[in-house]
Order: structure tokens, then C-alpha cells, then sequence
């Protein structure tokens, strides 16, 4: 997910005293449901009975993402739980660090088109694809609903920079003329209602009907986009139609009025609703397969590509692939790690291989993602107490 990676909705919670207030609900691992009565009597919280510091987030299933779940209780040894709550802490700071790169992958461009209106040079604006960055937009405000209502703060501050960095771009572009105004306009409705209404749901001050309204917005938009832009990476090898959007906008809207009048079983509500934060995720996961298909058809194009960029990507999704993990979000970790690897690790190797980049740099980079990954597996896998970093995968898929 480059930079508006999974990325990555919603959750809110109480009692559960961390630097993240989405690991309330994880179900403590099988075999630490044994603990010293007396040591458990010092942790409970003054305003509650629960043991402090002691709550688990319960398993998600991929489809219950975005579900808020109730708190599931469950007592761990003391030092396991110290190592806990020591490893929700880190993995919340290394999604929030996601920010540095993901910002300066954006500031360049900023500066560029910044210097080039400066200038008077309104036509090199022209070069920068406003239509494809809207899609971008789209995906970022889809995933920051999704991590407002999980109070994942990092996460939701990666995902407003992203909308604000983008915003500013077509800002440069409407002053250049290379968007035009009505769609800036329309492009500035959308991002300031937006922002408002996932910061107001953020402190509870929504009505959750004007909530589910924009859901919906998002449900549809997302749903509309995605297979356009999946049909257009392949034109002119297909012929050029609107209908796979078209299609998908009337499918998007049937299955939205559908769910709320109530004619669709519990399963199928859930499906709707779980839409908007896949096909955000989609979204970003087909970026490298577009980029490698442009790069399969036009091998002499990959010079272009900045390896310091395409290492930004790789870094920025990496670093939240481990909270990703640790929370048991397979979307969020889907999209960040398809991204860090596909986006990123796959383009320094098509690189590589086209002789762009020196050998010691593809080496570095190699050894530093697999490193990190292998790290996040085993280290998830201590704190919740299990003997391989294969468990905690399968709990991950398979919600259970």
C-alpha cells in the first residue's frame, strides 16, 4: 500500500489502560489461564474488576474487521503479560514512525509542483495524473473510516496525512489548470466532509445515521472504482468501457439498499459492510500489479522509478505489518504486507534485475525486510506465548 497503504476502520473501548486501545479484546493464548490469585488481586483497576492490564483482544475472523467486539477476559502470567503490553506499545510506535517515510515519498512532489507554479510553469503540472491520485484519495478516506472506528490512532494518523498531502497536490493542480475547478470542488466537498465526519464519529459526537450514510458513500465509491481501474491497467489489450464501473456502481448500490432495508441474512450485512475497507485495501494491493504489468510490457520504463522511493514504500508498509499482526487485523495486514513486498521489495528487484541499482543496495534491502518480517513473526509469537510463528499466521486467517 504505498503510501495510503492498508494501510488498513474503526473500534472503541474502555478499561484497558495501554499505549493502544485496540488489543482490549485479544483472547489470551490457551496455555496462560493460570495465574497467582494474590499477584492478580494487585493488577485490578480502581474503577473496575477487571484485571488491569490483563484483557485480551479476542480473535477476529477477516470479515469481522471492523466489528467492535466486547471485552473478552482472560488471566496471563504477570511477565507474560508485561511482554505483552511491552510489544502493543512498540508495535503502535513503529505504525505511527510509518509516517516518515510515507511523507517523504509525498514532499517531493509537493516541492516540485510548488517551485514549477512559482516559476509560471503551469504546463509541467500537467504530467501529474490527478484522476489516478483521486482513486489514491478515495482508498485513503475508505481506510481512515476503518481505523477511526478501530482507535487505532497511529494508523489514523498515517491515513489523514495521506488525504491532506493528496489534497494539497490537486490544490497545486487547480491553481495550475490542470484540474479542472468543478472536480476540485467536488474533490474538496468530499475531503472536508470526510475529515469532519471520521474525527466526530473519532469522539463520539456523530449520530450514527449520518455514520452509516457515509459508510455507504464509501461503500459504493470504493466498490465502483475498483474494477474500473483493474479493467483500464489492462486497455489497450481490452477495449476501452466503462461498464465494469458502471456495473459495479449498480451492484454496490442494490447491495447497500438491500442491507438496509433488511433483506439481506446477518452474513450478507456484515459482507456490505465489510466492503468499503477491502476494496480500499484492493485498491492499494493492485498498484504493484499495475506497475509490474506496465514494467512487463515497457522493460526500458523501469529506469524511471526511483529505488529510494520504491525503499520508502517498502519501509513504510513494513513497519505496520507487526501491529497489523499483533491485533489479528488480516485486512490491515494483507494490504501492508502485499505492498511492502509487491509495491516495494518487487519493484528494487525488478530493478535490480535490469541492472538499475548496485547489487549492495538490493542486498541491503533484502536482508532488511526479511529480517524484520522473521523478527515481528517470533516476537508476536513469545508474547502470546505459543512455540511457533506459524500459530499465530493461522490465527491470524483463520480468526480462530
Amino acid at each position: 500500500m504505498a503510501k495510503c497503504l492498508v494501510v488498513p476502520h474503526s473500534y472503541s473501548y474502555c478499561c484497558y489502560r495501554s499505549n493502544s486501545s485496540s488489543t482490549r479484546n485479544r483472547k489470551a493464548p490457551p496455555q496462560q489461564h493460570q495465574l497467582n490469585s494474590l499477584a492478580a488481586g494487585t493488577l485490578f483497576s480502581s474503577n473496575s474488576y477487571t484485571p488491569l492490564n490483563l484483557q485480551r483482544r479476542r480473535i477476529l475472523s477477516a470479515l469481522d474487521s471492523d466489528v467492535p467486539h466486547p471485552l473478552h477476559q482472560g488471566s496471563v502470567k504477570l511477565k507474560s503479560s508485561e511482554s505483552f503490553e511491552q510489544w502493543d506499545s512498540w508495535t503502535a510506535k513503529f505504525s505511527g514512525a510509518s509516517n516518515i517515510p510515507f511523507l517523504l515519498l509525498q514532499m517531493p512532489q509537493i516541492i516540485l509542483n510548488a517551485q514549477n507554479l512559482m516559476a509560471g510553469n503551469k504546463a509541467a503540472l500537467l504530467a501529474v495524473p490527478w484522476l489516478g491520485m483521486f482513486t489514491g484519495l478515495l482508498g485513503n478516506l475508505s481506510l481512515l473510516s476503518y481505523f477511526a472506528k478501530k482507535r487505532e490512532k497511529e494508523a489514523i494518523v498515517v491515513q489523514t496525512l495521506g488525504v491532506v498531502s493528496l489534497y494539497t497536490v490537486f490544490a497545486q493542480l487547480s491553481l495550475a489548470e490542470a484540474m479542472p475547478l468543478p472536480y476540485f470542488v467536488i474533490t474538496s466537498i468530499v475531503v472536508a466532509t470526510g475529515l469532519i465526519l471520521n474525527f466526530l464519529n473519532y469522539f463520539n459526537f456523530l449520530n450514527p445515521g449520518v455514520w452509516l450514510f457515509w459508510e455507504d458513500f464509501i461503500t459504493v465509491g470504493g466498490l465502483s472504482v475498483l474494477p474500473q481501474i483493474m479493467w483500464s491497467t489492462f486497455v489497450p489489450y481490452i477495449p476501452s468501457s466503462i461498464v465494469p464501473g458502471a456495473l459495479a456502481f449498480v451492484l454496490a448500490v442494490a447491495a447497500v439498499i438491500m442491507a438496509r432495508m433488511g433483506k439481506l441474512s446477518p452474513e450478507g450485512t456484515k459482507f456490505v459492510g465489510s466492503i468499503s475497507g477491502w476494496t480500499a485495501t484492493l485498491l492499494f494491493m493492485w498498484m504493484p500489479v499495475s506497475q509490474m504489468w506496465t514494467n512487463f510490457l515497457n522493460p526500458d520504463n523501469i529506469k524511471g522509478l526511483s529505488a529510494v522511493s520504491m525503499l520508502l514504500a517498502m519501509i513504510g508498509n513494513g513497519l505496520m505489518v507487526p501491529r497489523a499482526l499483533f491485533i489479528r487485523d488480516f485486512m490491515w495486514f494483507t494490504g501492508s504486507s502485499w505492498a511492502s513486498f509487491f509495491y516495494g521489495y518487487g519493484n528494487i528487484v525488478a530493478l535490480y534485475w535490469f541492472n538499475s541499482i548496485s547489487k549492495e543496495f538490493f542486498l541491503a534491502a533484502t536482508a532488511g525486510l526479511f529480517l524484520w518480517i522473521g523478527m515481528a513473526l517470533w516476537r508476536d509469537a513469545v508474547v502470546y506465548g505459543y512455540s511457533s510463528p506459524l500459530t499465530s499466521l493461522k490465527e491470524l486467517v483463520s480468526g480462530s
